[in-house]
């Protein structure tokens, strides 16, 4: 088996923890404990997998074996990680670490001291504070951490796309990763599917044609969408895509967020733009945001931006309890966004 790897002191988009040590799913390795944490369940599927085929690579007849975290009985580690009769190898992979007994701390603490030889234990801890004193002690031990924490912002998503496009050996120009975020980026597993059957039907550089050809309809229901021609003062179109978009299913909550990012968006450039270049380039947007902020800039006034960002504010309320009715409450700030672009 290879030794343990240190844990890295950088932080990754990857899926690490802004500021928090660790290694990214990719830099996964077979070390006699290796602690696999985070949200994120692609990421840690992938660092699990990666790990195991590394010691399969290593040792072909290496014996896998599975531990549920809920199912756990005090000494089932040891029984499982102790020698077998041809002492093959071992990978033991504990799922749900987080949702064990205390028994399974108090084991993985003891086991700590004296891993056994040819045995690679993989600790899934799904987040959360259960369990803080046995992750204490892993990390005080410098046992290598996988970080898989959720990628939720645009920016990470978009990162991710290309990084998977180009692990495949193909690559997208912005449009169309942007595109392809909007219609399937609200769950990496699907998003990552998506990638896949891009790179399995079509051939040579993926443009917007490429990616509205397979997934047009679900790019028109996003909610990005809804807050584009919402921005643009379209009520008709707004509301049609918004109807469309509750009946295909989308929650109304990420609506409202898709709104309130785009507000945000619009204050910021707005608050600077008179300031010239260099204030632009300092408020952390891309170039691309910039330019599309300043265009739709064009319709919109000081007041009209305020009253928006109001009704956003009291939707994002309501939408998440306040309020009695979700659907409506999102499109009337939709309807309410659209008038105000236009005041």
């Amino acid at each position: 088996m290879p030794p343990a790897t240190r844990s890295s002191s950088r932080s990754s988009g990857r899926g690490a923890s802004r500021g928090a040590p660790g290694l990214t799913w990719e830099e996964a390795a077979p070390a006699p404990i290796v602690l696999v944490r985070g949200t994120e369940g692609l990421l840690v599927d992938r660092a699990t997998e990666r790990i195991v085929a590394l010691a399969r690579e290593a040792d072909p007849d290496v014996e896998v074996s599975r531990l549920e975290g809920p199912q756990y009985a005090a000494g089932m580690l040891g029984v499982t990680t102790s020698p077998s009769l041809f002492a093959e190898d071992k990978v033991v992979v504990v799922d749900g670490l987080e949702q064990g007994p205390d028994e399974l701390f108090a084991d993985v603490t003891a086991y700590l001291d004296a891993p056994a030889p040819g045995v690679v234990v993989v600790l899934r801890h799904g987040g959360g504070v259960r369990g803080k004193k046995t992750l204490d002690a892993l990390r005080a031990a410098k046992v290598p951490e996988v970080t898989c924490d959720a990628v939720t912002s645009d920016g990470d998503k978009t990162a991710f796309v290309t990084a998977e496009l180009r692990r495949a050996g193909r690559r997208a120009d912005a449009a169309a990763v942007r595109a392809l975020v909007d219609a399937v980026g609200s769950d990496l597993r699907e998003l990552a599917s998506a990638c896949a059957q891009l790179v399995a039907d079509t051939s040579g550089m993926i443009g917007p044609d490429v990616v509205e050809r397979y997934y047009g309809g679900r790019i028109e229901a996003t909610g990005f969408r809804v807050a584009d021609a919402a921005i643009a003062g379209d009520a008709g179109q707004a509301a049609a895509l918004l109807r469309h978009a509750l009946a295909t299913g989308l929650d109304p909550v990420p609506i409202v967020a898709a709104l309130a990012m785009k507000l945000r968006t619009l204050a910021k450039v707005a608050a600077v733009r008179s300031r010239g270049q260099g204030a632009l380039r300092d408020i952390g947007l891309a170039p691309w945001q910039v330019d599309r902020a300043q265009r739709e800039l064009r319709t919109w006034t000081p007041e009209g931006l305020a009253v928006a960002i109001s009704v956003v504010a009291q939707a994002d309320a309501e939408v998440k309890g306040e309020g009695r009715d979700p659907q409506f409450a999102v499109e009337r700030a939709v309807l309410r966004v659209a008038a105000a672009a236009r005041s």
